[in-house]
C-alpha cells in the first residue's frame, strides 16, 4: 500500500477513535464539563437512575426507602408530563432530580440549537412540575456533542457520566448485581434506570431486584449512599 494512503488511513482511524472518546468516553470533558467519579478516598457512592419517571418508579422508591438510601434521578421531560405525580413524589422523598433531556434523543450530530432546546424544555418541565431546579445533566446514552457544553453553561448545569453502568435495560438482575458489586469503589457513580427512554409502563423489575440485592451488600462493605450534590459538592 502507498505510504501516503496508509498515512491517511491511519489518521482517519485515530480521528474516529478520538471522536468516539469525545462523544461517549466517561472521562471525556471535550464537549463540556463532566464528572464520572467523586472522592476516591471516601467510602461513598452515588446511586443514579436515568429515563424516569415512570409508572414503575414508586416501586423503586419503596425499595430505596427500605434501605434509607437517597439517590439522584435523571428525568426526561416527556416522562414527567406523563407521570407528574411520580416526579413530585421522587422529590418529596428527598431524592435529587437531574436533567436527562426532554425526549431522550441521541445527541450526536444534532445542532447546538436542538440540544439546547431539548435540555431547556426538560429543565422547565422539572421546575414547573416539582419546584426543583436541577443542577446536573446526563446525556441520553452518555453521548455528548458540540453544543452540550454551551447549553450546560447557559442552564447552569454540570455534566455527569458514571463509574459503572448496570445495563439493567437488557440484563437480568443477577448479572446487573454482579457487575455493580464488582466495580463499586470509593467515589463511584452507579448508573441504573427507572424507565426505558420515554416508553410508558416500562418493566424495571430487574432494576428493582438488583437494587434490593446490591444496596444492603454495599452497605455491609461500609459504603454510604449520597445524592450527587452531597457527593460532589459537600459544602454547597
Amino acid at each position: 500500500m502507498d505510504s501516503g494512503i496508509l498515512g491517511v488511513a491511519s489518521g482517519a482511524v485515530a480521528a474516529s477513535g478520538f471522536l468516539a472518546y469525545a462523544v461517549g468516553g466517561r472521562s471525556s470533558s471535550i464537549f463540556g464539563e463532566s464528572y464520572y467519579h467523586g472522592d476516591r478516598n471516601r467510602p461513598v457512592l452515588a446511586l443514579t437512575f436515568d429515563d424516569g419517571p415512570s409508572e414503575s418508579t414508586p416501586k423503586l422508591l419503596a425499595a430505596l426507602d427500605k434501605f434509607h438510601v437517597s439517590a439522584t434521578f435523571f428525568m426526561c421531560g416527556e416522562n414527567i408530563r406523563r407521570c407528574p405525580d411520580v416526579a413530585r413524589e421522587v422529590a418529596a422523598r428527598g431524592h435529587e432530580l437531574g436533567n436527562h433531556t426532554d425526549s431522550h434523543p441521541f445527541l450526536g450530530f444534532k445542532s447546538p440549537r436542538f440540544i439546547y432546546e431539548e435540555m431547556a424544555r426538560a429543565q422547565q418541565t422539572i421546575q414547573e412540575t416539582t419546584g426543583v431546579t436541577p443542577r446536573w445533566f446526563r446525556a441520553p446514552y452518555g453521548a455528548r456533542w458540540f453544543g452540550v457544553g454551551q447549553a450546560q453553561q447557559a442552564l447552569r448545569l454540570r455534566g455527569v457520566m458514571w463509574t459503572v453502568i448496570g445495563r439493567d435495560w437488557h440484563w437480568p438482575a443477577a448479572r446487573v448485581s454482579e457487575r455493580v458489586l464488582k466495580h463499586a469503589a470509593n467515589g463511584g457513580i452507579i448508573c441504573l434506570h427507572d424507565g426505558r427512554t420515554v416508553q410508558p409502563e416500562p418493566d424495571i423489575s430487574a432494576t428493582i431486584e438488583a437494587v434490593e440485592y446490591t444496596v444492603p451488600r454495599l452497605q455491609e462493605r461500609g459504603f454510604e449512599f449520597l445524592t450527587l450534590s452531597q457527593f460532589l459538592c459537600p459544602t454547597n
